[in-house]
């Protein structure tokens, strides 16, 4: 049994510090890294991939809404148009610097308001719509509209965050939106990959297949947390892998 770990990553800005990409990086096998539109500068970017690149970490655009002031976590009423010609933008920076380090960027995953939307809103979901393979929650518009285009998907579980019994995240404006306790995270992490589940924050047990289980890198406890996952995982012979690998294999064999 195997499962990759993802974090959100090459978040800082200019002065301000935001996470320990370089000790997550040690813990995780896929980094999501901001492409300076909710997060992240060109020098904070290519940092990073450095690190990456020296781990052996696949690498994947984590895209957003135009939106530095609110981190990403706000609605942006783009057209279809606009919208993809930012994400077209976003993934062209990161690949140009990503090659400049050895590095590929090997997936997207959307972030924040822009990742919730995509669930549901098909005029958005086809604007993001890549020749990358796609990372994003089970059931989501962007992910069936990909799959139909020919593309890979994966779906991940958030390590740290509450569901609500329809499968879809609590809201972060709601209370225990984020569960903080590194031990709880981990056996939470446990019977998602084991049993294919997640108990709901109405006691309902949720069905959940993932490829691929996200550690958010802003939380403070962000690398205990990971370490914790990554070590529970494998005391139940549980192997640490990015699907990303497996895409990169798959298409080269094709």
């Amino acid at each position: 049994m195997r499962i990759d770990m993802n974090s959100d990553m090459g978040e800082s800005f200019g002065r301000w510090t935001l996470g320990d990409d370089e000790a997550l990086l040690d813990v995780v096998s896929s980094a999501n890294v901001a492409c300076g539109f909710h997060a992240g500068d060109p020098s904070v970017m290519l940092r990073t991939l450095s690190y990456a690149a020296s781990r052996g970490v696949m690498v994947g655009a984590h895209v957003a809404y135009r939106d530095l002031a609110g981190f990403g976590r706000r609605y942006v009423d783009e057209s279809p148009d606009e919208l993809k010609a930012d994400v077209m933008y976003q993934i062209a920076a990161l690949e140009g610097m990503a090659r400049s380090v050895g590095a590929q960027v090997r997936y997207v995953k959307p972030h924040g308001a822009l990742y919730n939307r995509i669930v549901r809103d098909e005029a958005q979901a086809a604007a993001v719509d890549e020749s990358l393979a796609i990372l994003t929650q089970p059931g989501a518009v962007v992910g069936r509209l990909a799959a139909q285009a020919g593309l890979r998907v994966f779906h991940e579980a958030f390590a740290d965050r509450a569901y609500n019994a329809d499968g879809t995240l609590v809201s972060r404006r709601l209370p225990d939106a984020v569960i903080a306790d590194p031990a709880e995270v981990a056996a939470r992490v446990l019977r998602m990959v084991c049993e294919h589940e997640v108990v709901a924050i109405d006691g309902t047990v949720v069905p959940l297949n993932a490829d691929s289980v996200c550690v958010h890198g802003d939380s403070p406890s962000a690398v205990a947390m990971a370490r914790a996952v990554r070590a529970r995982l494998e005391s139940e012979g549980v192997a640490i892998r990015a699907f990303a690998g497996d895409a990169a294999a798959s298409a080269a064999r094709d």
